[in-house]
Parts: C-alpha cells; structure tokens; sequence
C-alpha cells in the first residue's frame, strides 16, 4: 500500500470514529436549538407581536448563558485527558467539583437574567416589543439551574465518549416541549393563555425534566459505576475549582464573544422595528439549527483530540482535527445550499406576513455565505480546547467579532442605511477573520502539541 493509500485509510478511519462520536451530538444539539425554533414558530402563528417578543427574549437568554455554558465547556477536555491517561479514578472528584461550579453558575445566571429589563431600554428596543420581551425573561430565570446542571452533567458524558444519553434527553425535551407551549401559551388543562410568558414557563418545565433525568440515569447507569461519580460528598476545593475556571473562563469568554456579536446583533436590528426583528429571528433560527451540526462536530473534536494528549499521541491529535475539519467542510456545503435553493420556502414557514417572508429569505442568503468560515471557525475552536488552549484564542474572537465584525456591521447597517443586511454583512466579516486565525492558531501548535501542553502546565 502506497503512502498517499494508507493516509487515506487512515483518514477514513479517523472521519468515521469522529463521526460516530459527534453524530449523537449533532441530534442533541439540533434538538436543543429547535426548542428556540418550535417557540419561534408558535409565537410567528400566534402574531407579529408576540413573535417580536420572543426574538427579543430568546436573544437576551443566550447571551446570559452563553458565558455559563462556556465556563463549563472545560469539562470535556479535562476528563478526556484523564480518560485517555487511563485515570478514570480522579473523574468521580473532579466531577463532584464541576456540581459545585454548576450551582454558582446556576444562582449567577437566574439573577442575570432578571436584571434584562435595564438592558432593553438601554439598548433601545422598540416600546411595543419591552414588556412581553420582559415577561418572558423573568418567567425563564427560573430553568437557568436546571440548564446549567443538565450542562454538566452532559459534558461529563461527552468527555468520556459516550454521547448517547445527550442525544436522548435533548430529544426527549423537544418532544415535550411542542404540547407544553401549546397549553401555556392558548390555555388549557386548568392553564390560563399566557401568550408570550407561557412559552417560557413550558421552557422551563422542560429544561427541569432533561436536568432531572439526566441526573437519574448517572446514578443508575452501570456505564459511570467505576466513576464512583456519587461516592460521597465532597466540599468545594479550591485548586480544582481554579484549575476549571482556568481553563474554563476564557472558554466561557470565547463563547460570550460569538454569541454576544449575533445578540447585539439582533438588538441593534430591534430597534429598526417589529418586522425586521421578526425577520432576523427567523434567519437566525436557521442559522442556528445549521450551526449545531460543525458545533456537534467540534465538540466531538475536543474529545478526540483529548485523549490522544492524554494518551501521549501526537499523531493522533493531528489526524483527529483533520477528520473534523473534513466533516464539517461537507456539512457547510449541504446547510449553505439548502439556504440558497430553499430560503424562500423556508421563510414561509415561520410566518405569513409577507413582508416578514421576504426579508427572512434576503437574510437567508447572508446566512449561507458564513457556512463556511462558520464550520471552519468552531472546529478549529473545538481542536483548541482539546489542548486546553484557551487565552489565545479569546483574544482572537474579541478581536474579530468585536474589533472587526462589530463595527463594520453598525457602520454599514445603521450609518449608512443598509439595515439587517448590512449588520449581516459584519457578521460574515468577524467570522471570516476568526476562521483564518483560529485556524492559523491550531495549524501552528499542532506541530508539536505535547510539547505545548508540557510547557503550559496543562
């Protein structure tokens, strides 16, 4: 077999166990961000209004647990390196920490979230649009610790390569969700209609369900029983504590960078009106379900590329980015197209208010010009944070989403009167620079990443 042959296979190989792993990834985070599709949905049938409301609402929410979930996205690496160090006794203490870490996170993002009225007049947000906006908040504040523990709980699974139990409970969720905001937001079963609100309180039912039976299955599943993951109780520790939210807090920053660059996005365009915000949300929704499947795929990266450091293979780490970066290039290609043949009819979906229609599917065509850069962007994230690299990488997405993307979207969109199209446009500009950089980053360490992680203490 030539050399050229047995690369491929070897890539092959590589593209099918990643592919493996992040599939049930990819279900779970396609289920996860279609609760926000279904409420934008039933809120674009249940009126122009309440559809704004919801937009505004869901925006604000994900900038508020961006940072949360963000911090908690150390959790993968450091047990995938154990995992792939044969240390899986040190993951039952270190998992115990990260419960810690979750309830902090938990009480700090439902005291956050209550604070976004503030936010809403300081940004500007249309008056019609504030008060549902606000309800919906305050009501949703109440599932922020359940989000936060079913998150842990989750990334504990992801990084011992079992994404199976995401995968169900994501799922699970979405199912139960489509009836429960139905009755919350017409009424029935006792239930008064509560419109905009309601969609929350059925948010919150859910997210509470998916945390507590996720928690169930850990304890009884035979799989975690070695883990010993429930053995005792265990008060916090300080340097475990610190070593998590070392790694963890630039994750977290990263994170909040990204998704605070779409949120202020999608504010500044509410203060054009109820239409364009509507619009926009629709766009974005999509946008949003096409990105969980490279992010899927990243994920399952992070952990692949974990345990070859833990394992002390080089080789490994590198043929495992490649493998994901070969996927997710495949999955941009696919989600860009539908975008570009479908946008309409996708658009028509969500509403039937024409003039909502037609500037979604307008919108629809910037989306599937960031496919790429997109994919590109979080993967290369993804193998990063495989390494425990953390700090450069956020001063790359600050830069780009903020120094770049940021500025060039409110020049074009506000200053010059481009309007949606022109905050859409600093969109694909900051994702492409973080594509190139991020990119360049991972290229450069993956020359010699045992070496990296030597010299980093990590």
């Amino acid at each position: 077999m030539s050399v050229s042959e047995s690369r491929l296979a070897r890539l092959r190989r590589e593209a099918r166990a990643t592919f493996v792993l992040s599939l049930p990834l990819v279900i779970g985070q396609l289920a996860q961000v279609a609760m926000n599709l279904v409420d934008t949905v039933m809120a674009g049938h249940h009126g122009r209004l309440t559809q704004a409301e919801v937009a505004v609402g869901t925006q604000v929410w994900s900038l508020a647990i961006v940072l949360a979930l963000g911090v908690l996205m150390a959790i993968p690496p450091f047990v995938s390196q154990l995992n792939g160090a044969n240390r899986r006794g040190e993951i039952g203490a270190l998992f115990r920490q990260t419960l810690w870490l979750s309830l902090a996170l938990g009480i700090g993002l439902l005291w956050l979230t209550r604070q976004a009225d503030a936010l809403l007049a300081l940004v500007g947000i249309a008056e019609e649009v504030r008060p549902g906006a606000t309800a919906y908040l305050r009501a949703i504040s109440w599932g922020a610790p359940a989000l936060v523990l079913f998150f842990a709980l989750r990334y504990l699974c992801d990084g011992v390569a079992w994404t199976v139990p995401t995968m169900v409970c994501s799922f699970l969720g979405l199912v139960a969700l489509v009836p429960a905001n139905y009755v919350f937001l017409y009424g029935g079963l006792g239930i008064p209609a509560l419109g905009t609100e309601g969609l929350a309180w059925a948010t919150v039912l859910v997210l509470w369900g998916q945390a507590l039976g996720f928690l169930g299955y850990l304890l009884r599943s035979p799989r975690f029983r070695d883990l010993r993951l429930f053995a005792q109780f265990e008060w916090p520790s300080w340097a475990t504590l610190g070593a998590l939210l070392w790694v963890g807090v630039p994750m977290g920053v990263t994170v909040f960078m990204e998704g605070s660059l779409f949120v202020v996005t999608g504010l500044l365009i509410g203060t054009l009106g109820a239409t364009e915000v509507a619009a926009h949300q629709i766009a974005l929704v999509l946008a949003s379900t096409t990105f969980m499947v490279p992010l899927g795929v990243a994920m399952a990266t992070t952990v692949r590329v974990g345990h070859a450091v833990g394992a002390g293979d080089a080789p490994a780490v590198r043929w495992a980015a490649g493998a994901g970066y070969l996927i997710a290039l495949f999955t941009q290609t696919v989600s860009a197209l539908a975008m570009v043949v479908g946008g309409g009819w996708i658009a028509w979906l969500f509403t039937r208010d024409p003039g909502v229609a037609a500037m979604a599917a307008s919108l629809l065509l910037y989306a599937a010009a960031f496919q790429y850069v997109d994919g590109v962007q979080v993967l290369s994230n993804g193998a990063l944070r495989g390494l425990k690299d953390t700090r450069v990488p956020m001063l790359i997405t600050a830069f780009s989403y903020w120094l770049l993307g940021m500025p060039v979207g409110w020049l074009l969109g506000l200053r010059l009167g481009w309007g949606p199209q022109g905050l859409w446009v600093g969109l694909i500009f900051g994702l492409s620079a973080a594509a190139v950089l991020l990119t360049w980053r991972f290229l450069r360490l993956g020359r010699d990443p045992l070496g990296y992680v030597r010299r980093a203490g990590l």
